[in-house]
């Protein structure tokens, strides 16, 4: 069992407890791995009397008094120290720092650096950067002004200059031992794991933290890659069923009214030869909304039934499980659903029939399951598991897609499959340990979708969309209007302020689209997780049968829903919604014989990041080139462990859209070394890799 690094008692109880609860950071490794987010300059030596308001200077100038008092407010003390170099005085400050007082002595000389403020009417630095000598020379003064100021990712009651105290403390007192062989490093102009933590953390110049910088990525893409070939590597020395009679699986595809692209059906070769191989299948079927996964996977699931074995197809949301669990009634079948014996296995799911479910799974009466978590229960037994398909995958813990596969007598096959198109280099680093298969093609018949963003703050264009969408419906279309939240209740109580605008709600916008002038007369339909599984069919059933012209919903119908009469679509509040979940949202339109045309509602400021996200989506309907833009400005992800959210992440500096060549090159080096004996001092890098604590002393 791996086990964190030092704690930070070192530092104190009180200090130990700020970065636990500001930053998250417990241990020494943690706190060395909070890199700076960039770097200034003191600049150069400025007399005080030509001090500029707001920019950051350095003067050298004498301390001539000192004094410190409680201020009742605040309830602590603040020290003032007042500097003169000749020209004019300046006012030092220090609010719970008295402690200062026992170096800043009346009459001592030094450095003094910060950002000039002004306070009643005099110049002002609060909390400076200072070095105090007695005797120095002009080129030593330059050289100080000079040494690069790391700036820190703070909070309000956690600053830069703590973060950075805290560091110092912790480096002198921690040896950080190599992970990386020399010669490795000294081939690429890199230096190694020790010096580079110093140099970023503790730069003499510019090139100091430049190099650092690069070194780390190294240092993180290699033994990142190290870690993912090698788990790769293990899936090899596993046996798996030999998935490799046709039959039930020609059977499907006679039964199907379509023929399989061009992109399906090289898919389809590639996952009968994983299947067939005696060795268990780790792929990741990756393609646009609308691509056609999930008829593959059900192609892969018949490979399985005809050799009597079980398959589950796991689904990240009830809502998307019963989709599927419908979708997939519908393309076996009667006889194939009946042969296969398909269940439903949710959290909701009564205890009746939750009962037959476990029977039918443990008898293996049930060749195919389609589920959420529930499936994870210790009460849940197979007869046989020898296929496991895993819908969006990255709305699974790791440790949840691990505890699936050892239902399994013998290592099950597994089938990744997303809706998220993932640039090679992403795929690579995120999804290194699998092979990866890509559906580009989408179906014959799929139609061109026009996307227009569009600001809410003009009531005139706001009422154009409704007439919009009446225009649809006229033709005989219908539409979708999709709302961020069900309810206002539901906002008011998550609210964390009185001035938030609320977002819109899919009960509120039904009861208020009813009432529209433009859309009189049109049949409004709701949709929302809250509804029970027999009104969720009942609803969908309805919009189908084109008996609902407009259905207000939540993003339930995110993934899953096929109408293919159905071709606008109205998202409220688009800017609270990313990129990809947009462009699945989209997908939803446009699947007939007509375009469609998707509107973004929008209140966003024009140069805001949300503004940007939102044009990116109204110009493109490329998945892949929009994945890797909302890769890029919601977060990396956490790609070895339990994390998957874009918060902290094992990567702290390699950034996988822009470091492309990096990891390429760090991915074949990977290869080589594991061809052979890896050096010790590898495998415990990968080890702190895998804990986030690579710079763990």
């Amino acid at each position: 069992m791996l086990e964190k690094g030092e704690k930070l008692s070192m530092l104190g109880e009180k200090t130990a407890k700020s970065f636990a609860r500001q930053l998250g950071i417990t241990t020494t490794g943690e706190l060395l791995q909070h890199y700076p987010r960039r770097y200034l300059k003191r600049g150069e030596l400025t007399r005080i009397a030509d001090l500029p308001v707001g920019e950051i200077a350095t003067v050298v100038g004498e301390i001539v008094s000192v004094s410190a008092r409680f201020i009742k407010g605040r309830g602590g003390h603040i020290l003032e120290a007042t500097i003169s170099d000749g020209s004019s005085l300046l006012s030092l400050a220090f609010f719970g720092q008295a402690w200062r007082k026992e170096e800043l002595t009346k009459g001592r000389r030094g450095f003094f650096s910060g950002k000039v403020g002004s306070f009643s009417g005099k110049l002002q630095l609060a909390h400076p950067d200072y070095e105090l000598f007695d005797e120095i020379t002009p080129e030593e003064a330059k050289a100080w002004a000079e040494l690069p100021i790391p700036v820190y990712p703070a909070t309000s009651t956690l600053p830069s200059w703590r973060i950075e105290t805290s560091i110092r403390q912790v480096l002198g007192q921690s040896v950080i031992k190599e992970v990386i062989p020399n010669e490795i490093l000294s081939k690429r102009n890199l230096i190694g794991l020790s010096a580079a933590i110093h140099r970023i953390h503790q730069p003499q110049k510019d090139s100091d933290y430049e190099q650092a910088i690069a070194s780390l990525k190294f240092h993180e893409a290699l033994l990142l890659q190290l870690s993912l070939i090698e788990r790769r590597n293990s899936f090899a020395e596993e046996r798996a069923a030999i998935l490799n009679d046709a039959g039930m699986a020609m059977e499907f595809e006679k039964h199907l009214d379509f023929e399989f692209t061009d992109s399906q059906q090289r898919v389809n070769q590639e996952i009968e030869q994983d299947l067939a191989s005696g060795k268990p299948m780790h792929r990741l079927l990756q393609g646009e909304v609308g691509s056609g996964k999930t008829v593959v996977a059900l192609r892969a699931i018949m490979l399985a039934a005809a050799k009597n074995l079980q398959s589950v197809l796991l689904a990240p949301t009830e809502v998307l499980a019963e989709q599927h669990f419908e979708s997939i009634r519908t393309a076996l079948g009667e006889d194939l659903t009946r042969q296969l014996g398909l269940r439903l296995l949710t959290g909701s799911l009564g205890a009746l029939d939750r009962k037959k479910t476990e029977l039918d799974l443990a008898s293996g009466k049930c060749l195919l399951a389609v589920g959420t978590h529930a499936l994870f229960s210790e009460r849940i037994q197979f007869a046989d598991l020898a296929l496991v398909v895993i819908d969006e995958q990255h709305r699974f813990g790791v440790m949840q897609r691990e505890a699936i596969k050892q239902k399994g007598k013998a290592a099950p096959h597994v089938l990744t499959m997303t809706a998220t198109p993932i640039p090679r280099t992403i795929a690579i680093t995120a999804f290194g340990d699998l092979e990866i298969s890509t559906l580009r093609e989408l179906p014959r018949g799929r139609q061109p979708i026009e996307t227009h963003v569009v600001k809410i703050t003009s009531p005139a264009l706001v009422s154009r969309v409704w007439q919009r969408v009446a225009e649809e419906v006229a033709k005989g279309r219908q539409a979708f209007v999709v709302c961020p939240r069900i309810s206002g209740k539901e906002y008011e109580e998550g609210s964390t302020g009185a001035s938030e605008v609320a977002p819109a709600a899919a009960e509120e916008v039904f009861d208020s689209l009813k009432k529209n002038p433009a859309l009189a007369g049109l049949r409004v339909g709701l949709m929302h997780g809250r509804l029970d599984y027999e009104q969720k069919q009942a609803v969908m059933a309805s919009f189908a049968a084109g008996e609902i012209d407009v259905l207000v919903s939540t993003t339930v119908i995110e993934v899953g829903v096929n109408i293919p009469n159905a071709t606008a679509m109205i998202v409220l509040d688009a800017d609270r919604f990313g990129i990809s979940q947009l462009h699945q949202l989209r997908g939803r339109i446009g699947r007939g014989q007509h375009s469609g045309i998707c509107l973004l509602l929008s209140a966003s400021e024009e140069d805001s990041l949300a503004a940007q996200r939102l044009t990116a989506l109204a110009n493109s309907t490329d998945g892949f080139e929009l994945s890797e833009l909302d890769l890029e400005l919601r977060g990396e992800g956490d790609v070895l462990g339990e994390n998957q959210a874009g918060t902290k992440s094992q990567l702290r500096l390699l950034k996988v859209t822009r470091d492309g060549e990096l990891i390429e090159q760090a991915r074949e080096l990977a290869k080589e070394l594991l061809s052979q004996e890896l050096p010790e001092s590898l495998k415990h890098g990968m080890k702190l890799m895998l804990l986030g604590e690579l710079a763990s002393a």
